[in-house]
């Protein structure tokens, strides 16, 4: 039987090991996960911008740190999905209503 890949807790990159561990290797580095927050904050500051560069809305909103990753480790339920999307895995929450009535 081969062997289980686990990958342990290292500072806050809950994020990475997770992913490495469902995959069963390392397949996320930090790097890697941050380069898919930044399109993320990209794609947000993009839509966001649709509403008028001059807006007061956008300029709070330029002035607010990534809601995607911090200097933490941390990164969001986004940048997970979209990392499990690279390997065409779909995260469901839980509470979704494709979850609904399933259980």
């Amino acid at each position: 039987m081969e062997s289980i890949f686990h990958e342990k807790q290292e500072g806050s990159l809950c994020a990475q090991h997770c992913l490495n561990n469902l995959l069963q290797g390392e397949y996320f580095t930090p790097v890697d996960l941050s380069s898919i927050a930044h399109q993320l904050d990209e794609e947000e500051r993009m839509r966001m911008a649709e509403g008028g560069m001059a807006s007061e809305e956008y300029r709070t909103f330029l002035q607010q740190p990534s809601g995607n990753m911090d200097d933490s480790g941390f990164f969001s339920i986004q940048v997970i999905s979209n990392a499990l999307g690279v390997w065409g895995l779909e995260l469901i929450l839980f509470n979704s209503r494709d979850m609904q009535g399933k259980g």
